[in-house]
């Protein structure tokens, strides 16, 4: 799928890879391992991450699986065009929590030869396309959706389910705060949350109040 041997060297530009899914579907797995199969062939390689994701290490891009590859923070994507200009290769993590300037810093990475290569949260944990994403995946050239395997079903899951009633959009965390459910399991879910949030009256108050009213 990725075809680096076809690669036209006349042509002089690169382009854009999307891994994408919900949270335990293996996005940052996949990314380390096409990073560390271009540093095997000698290329040169940077990654990034936001600055706000220490959840593992503050330097390291680390994937669930513990597997791990050197990165470097940024606050800001503008900080990524300036610092990846001489490479061959870049990986960005987290791409959701980035601004939405990461969508022109990474198609001027694409036009000046350069492979870039992100992950991120694809949607939100209300079911939303989360920040830069959509946008990222309209102008890549290849956008690959991976899966997690649902807690409460087994089957392929694409949503990731906040367990918490913390209502930020950025709240980073792991199995204690989020658990990947299918479709089927995030509708019951978001249901029978939607239920509790129902204020129900009891009769013999309605009936009470109907009769104050009335005096």
């Amino acid at each position: 799928m990725f075809l680096e041997n076809t690669v036209n060297h006349k042509e002089q530009f690169g382009w854009i890879e999307v891994i994408c899914g919900s949270m335990f579907s293996g996005k940052t797995e996949e990314l380390i391992r096409r990073l560390k199969r271009a540093q095997f062939a000698k290329q040169k390689v940077e990654i990034f991450k936001p600055a706000v994701d220490v959840r593992y290490d503050e330097e390291m891009v680390v994937s669930h699986d513990a597997n791990e590859i050197r990165s470097t923070p940024v606050p800001a994507a503008a900080n990524i065009r300036i610092l990846a200009d001489t490479c061959d290769v870049v990986g960005i993590d987290e791409a959701q929590f980035f601004d939405d300037e990461i969508v022109s810093v990474c198609n001027d990475l694409a036009n000046k030869g350069i492979r870039v290569i992100v992950a991120g949260l694809d949607m939100d944990f209300k079911g939303n396309p989360f920040g830069p994403m959509p946008a990222l995946m309209a102008t890549a050239e290849y956008v690959t959706k991976v899966h997690a395997v649902c807690t409460r079903t087994g089957n392929l899951a694409q949503y990731s389910y906040r367990k918490s009633t913390k209502d930020d959009l950025v709240l980073l965390g792991e199995t204690d705060e989020y658990e990947p459910l299918s479709r089927a399991a995030y509708y019951k879910a978001s249901l029978k949350e939607k239920v509790k949030d129902i204020e129900v009256t009891d009769p013999k108050e309605l009936s009470k109040n109907s009769e104050k009213s009335n005096e």
